[in-house]
């Protein structure tokens, strides 16, 4: 059962198919142009959409807004070094922020950011400061069904190739947990192998640890030398293998707003530090309100509760073994914040260049108005200024992400009956076509229609 009980309710939107059809064309078929008011289960992300506790609204309630050195900042930094260890911590108002800091300071024009698979934003960011990405997923996450335990991993074979060779490698990043590869977990064995050979090269090791927490718990579960070990103790040792880490606090610091960059080296600090006061605010505050900082110090302290994470696992599992006996496939093994649909498994009819995975998630939206977003080929596939796939992505893909301490198991019941109504008569899930196609953080800005 959930380890909490309801305090605040909101209602949700209760539409009609017909509303649905209307308002989606009216956004050009693109999830992200709907309103709070068109959608009745958002599981689009899980970035800054959970539930705040007691403790942290009163937490809130002590925030010192004083302008530089507040209060709210030396608590921040107290629980931040407790957990991370690293010498120098910048507060900012969210992940993709500490990215853009971090790579504009640290990557020099043609070099590689290399990473088990770097998420769409977390892309943008190393392109907009110069550099090229590299993504070395573990061979073992090409087989979607399979109960591997750590597909997260980096290939750490083409890795020490790539620091071994000419191209010149400007970080190693690692996403914990794997979001853009199915939210599968990274391994400790993986992370101390990778840190190694970073060490080994001179190239900075980077964690992008939004989901560390989740990525601990799943350690504790699936890797025999640390089980019996709690979720922040395994967190403290991933944390301390790394020279810096970037962080949406959004995610596992249970907030709405808020991120980190946290770094060992000084020198590179104090570049950051500049670039933050210029386009964040001051260091002790980067962009942030003093209750801001309060709630992510008291969110860090919660989300490493063992009830917590387990009852979070346990939720997203329910969901995708709904899934799967309503005939809707998923990546196994199931991670902590979300659910992979396998809509190339569920769509066949429907060719990449036809976009499958957005259209399982358009249909999961005017089927039921619940909201999610596909990791297919309009977010990973080449595709021309006109619209036209050239390379479609390795497999077609629907994300649910499950926000914190918002949903019931009833709710997500409702999710798979919406998805087994669906899986009925898939044949009727029509394809969708680009009408306007940006060159850069497509999903968030295309327009398409529907191709009956």
């Amino acid at each position: 059962m959930e380890p909490y009980r309801i305090k605040v309710v909101e209602p949700i939107p209760i539409t009609t198919r017909d509303y649905r059809e209307r308002r989606y064309a009216e956004g050009g078929y693109n999830q992200f142009n709907l309103t709070a008011d068109d959608v009745t289960i958002d599981l689009l992300s899980d970035s800054g959409t959970g539930a705040l506790s007691a403790e942290q609204q009163a937490a809130g309630m002590r925030g010192d807004e004083t302008y530089a050195g507040a209060r709210s900042w030396f608590r921040f930094r107290e629980v931040v070094e407790e957990l991370t260890g690293f010498d120098h911590i910048f507060p900012v108002h969210q992940g993709r922020a500490a990215e853009r800091i971090l790579f504009t300071a640290l990557l020099k024009p043609g070099q590689i950011s290399i990473s088990n698979t770097h998420f769409d934003t977390t892309r943008a960011n190393v392109e907009i400061a110069g550099g090229v990405v590299r993504d070395l997923p573990c061979p073992e996450a090409k087989d979607l069904d399979s109960d591997e335990p750590f597909k997260g991993n980096i290939d750490l074979v083409a890795l020490e190739e790539a620091l071994s060779g000419p191209d010149d490698v400007g970080l190693v990043l690692m996403t914990i947990t794997n979001n853009g590869g199915g939210g599968q977990p990274v391994s400790m064995a993986n992370l101390k192998k990778a840190s190694k050979l970073c060490r080994k090269h001179g190239v900075p090791f980077i964690l992008d640890a939004a989901r560390f927490a989740e990525n601990a718990w799943l350690v504790t579960q699936r890797e025999e030398k640390y089980r019996g070990h709690s979720p922040r103790e395994v967190a403290k040792k991933a944390f301390r293998l790394a020279d810096g880490c970037v962080v949406s606090l959004k995610k596992d610091g249970i907030v709405h707003i808020g991120g980190m960059l946290a770094l060992n080296d000084t020198e590179l600090a104090k570049r950051c530090e500049l670039l933050l006061i210029a386009t964040e605010g001051f260091r002790t505050y980067g962009g942030l309100s003093g209750r801001d900082l309060d709630m992510c110090a008291q969110g860090l302290m919660e989300v490493t509760d063992p009830l917590y994470l387990r009852e979070r696992a346990e939720a997203t599992e329910y969901l995708a073994e709904c899934a799967r006996q309503a005939g809707v496939d998923s990546v196994r093994p199931t991670g902590v914040h979300a659910v992979y649909l396998n809509a190339g498994k569920l769509l066949p009819h429907i060719p990449p260049h036809r976009f499958t995975g957005h259209a399982l998630a358009s249909e999961l939206y005017l089927a039921g108005g619940i909201r999610c977003a596909e990791l297919g080929s309009l977010y990973l596939g080449e595709i021309t200024e006109d619209g036209e796939l050239i390379t479609p992505a390795p497999f077609e893909l629907v994300r649910l992400a499950i926000p914190r301490r918002v949903y019931t198991r009833s709710h997500l019941e409702y999710v798979a009956e919406t998805l087994a109504g669906i899986a009925k008569n898939p044949e009727r899930v029509p394809g969708y076509r680009l009408t306007e196609a940006p060159a850069m953080l497509r999903p968030f800005r295309c327009r398409l229609e529907q191709v009956k």
